[in-house]
């Protein structure tokens, strides 16, 4: 014990790369405690950022043993948003991520990045996959600036949208915000959480195949709850041929599938298709603990009282609001258009029935979903392929995460 106390007494611990603090350890009787009493120091660390509680982890054995514990219990998600004209170059999201990844209270495992093409210059540049990338190179190109500012173990699925919609950072009963226009973009976190898998997916038509799909956990996967998918270029020829491949198997599944048609898609598996070749990314999420819900909001929904009405069908599923996310995934074509110029009804309408929980999504150029309850062994509603995609419509939907 009295060596461990030493050799926390000559550890200095380094905050934001300044100067070591001071060398307290063992020259008091809080000393003392935090040498050797594991529920204090364990007790303190959950009040520390995520980031710097790793650093703490070479303090001593008994500190670095307390940091895995509580990053163990760091199990709820969280997202970081932001909007408005940045007044650098880059996009408003990736300065809003450089300054506040070091204050959040988990390990991201997977990252679910939505940002408008505004001023999200990407595809940045095409290099052949074997060249070094020079530092000026990564700088200038937000995807890997992204990339950088996350854990290098953490899977990135992200998509450019023409519009974005975001709830601020920090409270989930902030109300959620329509970014039709302007600068908008989120970045949701996923901790790792006991009973619930997640795994990324990104197909184009070289690289979808049964058993590719069954790696993502698309098919073949009793315990498969949700989908989120996205497809880009699904427009040209064999592309509906295509969409339609990946929705088929999960269509009559106990299975929520939402999501849309965005502009342009990015994930960590970077070699999967060509400049302007169809394709679609997205999560899987699999485990008992996870409930979803969607509703859709027709093309005829034009007024904020029919509007409420339909997302008001969403408290049939009784989900509980702890560790649960909204997602909007809207058409372009509506929004203040179907409300006669009116903005960001179904937003307020989502939060005046969901007091306290985030909502995150886009405005597409197409909607999947359909009105569904997926909880533990039933469905509510089925339908096939082509009964899961519209457009001129707003799939509002909730995902629960245990």
């Amino acid at each position: 014990m009295k060596n461990r106390q030493v050799r926390c007494d000559r550890i200095r611990v380094k905050m934001e790369g300044d100067a070591a603090s001071p060398n307290f350890l063992g020259e008091s009787k809080a000393g003392y405690v935090l040498s050797n009493v594991a529920e204090v120091v364990e007790r303190i660390l959950t009040f520390v950022p995520t980031k710097n509680l790793i650093r703490i982890v070479s303090v001593c054995r008994l500190w670095r043993n307390c940091a895995r514990r509580v990053l163990r219990t760091q199990q709820r998600l969280t997202w970081l948003s932001a909007s408005g004209s940045s007044i650098y170059e880059e996009h408003v999201l990736l300065r809003t991520m450089a300054e506040d990844l070091e204050k959040i209270y988990l390990l991201p495992q997977t990252a679910l990045l939505m940002v408008d093409g505004e001023n999200f210059s990407w595809p940045f540049s095409y290099r052949h996959k074997k060249a070094r990338k020079c530092e000026d190179e990564v700088e200038s190109d937000p995807v890997e600036k992204l990339r950088c500012l996350l854990p290098s173990t953490c899977d990135v699925v992200g998509i450019v949208a023409s519009g974005i919609v975001v709830t601020p950072s920090g409270l989930p009963s902030s109300p959620p915000e329509e970014h039709e226009d302007g600068e908008a973009g989120f970045s949701l976190l996923f901790p790792a959480m006991d009973g619930v898998t997640i795994r990324p997916f990104h197909f184009c038509k070289k690289s979808l195949s049964e058993s590719a799909m069954e790696e993502a956990g698309l098919i073949n996967n009793p315990y498969l709850k949700v989908v989120l998918m996205f497809d880009y270029e699904t427009w040209k020829a064999g592309g509906g041929r295509f969409l339609k491949k990946l929705l088929e198997p999960l269509s009559q599944n106990n299975v929520l599938i939402v999501g849309g048609q965005v502009e342009r898609a990015f994930s960590n598996n970077t070699t999967c298709c060509s400049l302007g070749s169809f394709g679609a990314v997205g999560l899987t999420f699999s485990g008992s603990k996870i409930q979803g819900a969607s509703v859709l909001v027709d093309q005829d929904v034009s007024s904020p009282k029919a509007a409420e009405a339909t997302i008001q069908r969403l408290k049939a599923a009784n989900i509980p609001e702890r560790n649960t996310m909204g997602f909007m995934f809207a058409c372009v074509g509506r929004g203040h258009n179907s409300y006669n110029n009116q903005r960001n009804v179904e937003a307020s309408a989502f939060r005046k029935i969901f007091s306290n929980i985030p909502l995150l999504g886009f405005f597409g150029n197409g909607e999947i979903g359909c009105d569904r309850i997926v909880k533990e062994n039933y469905t509510l509603s089925e339908t096939d392929a082509d009964g899961l995609q519209h457009s001129f419509t707003t799939v509002m939907s909730l995902v629960h995460f245990g």
